[in-house]
């Protein structure tokens, strides 16, 4: 039978290396790249096409949440596992929507590390305890549906900048994200509402209520 094979992203050298080292010590369980960033990462699953990858959050050029979608689309095969710091139902829920199958926090034993990896390639989901407690919150809350509920929450915000209008380097300066990951976005965006430009799009977001002031 042939390995499992991981890809591992993350930002900081010293907890990727570590990752690393206990992946490759476990029979079965081979670490075929590691990434420092969100379009290596995405570059990494397309030339190695692992089984798993397993993706901070926080990451330059666009971040975790952005990986995983767009590995997702390019890569379906593989299964992503979010291992990062942030347990807020947010974070989750943005991850969730994105394609993640798993989600643990940094502070996971070895062991549970070790099996989310397994059990996310045999396509199975699994959380950390405290965070699958803030998604079933998260996921039984009641309220008026949000519109155009195709935009990724990210993708979301930056439409209601644009109704309120800021300006693509306005967006990336107050969420802090570079000029190139809003107009990437912006694109997306244009796509998936199915209007051919930004002034369409504005005037779609103000029609529905959209609108993030400052």
């Amino acid at each position: 039978m042939s390995d499992l094979r991981v890809v591992i992203a993350d930002d900081h050298h010293v907890f990727r290396m570590g990752l690393h080292r206990l992946l490759d010590s476990v029979p079965g369980i081979a670490v075929v790249a590691e990434a420092a960033d969100t379009a290596a990462t995405v570059a990494a699953v397309r030339d190695h096409d692992p089984d798993v990858a397993i993706i901070d959050l926080h990451m330059p050029g666009g971040g975790g949440v952005d990986a995983t979608a767009q590995i997702r689309g390019q890569s379906p095969r593989t299964r992503v596992l979010v291992l990062t710091m942030h347990s807020d139902h947010v974070m989750v829920r943005q991850a969730v929507r994105a394609g993640a199958r798993g989600y643990l926090l940094k502070d996971a034993e070895p062991e549970e590390i070790i099996g989310a990896v397994r059990a996310v390639h045999a396509d199975q989901a699994i959380f950390d305890s405290g965070v699958a407690d803030r998604m079933l919150a998260a996921l039984t809350e009641t309220g008026p549906a949000k519109p155009f509920p195709q935009l990724t929450d990210r993708e979301f915000d930056i439409l209601a900048r644009m109704a309120a209008g800021q300006s693509n380097q306005a967006i990336a300066a107050r969420i802090g994200i570079s000029m190139k990951t809003v107009q990437n976005h912006v694109s997306n965006i244009l796509l998936k509402l199915g209007v051919a430009d930004r002034a369409q799009a504005v005037a779609r977001a103000r029609d529905a209520g959209v609108h993030r002031p400052g």
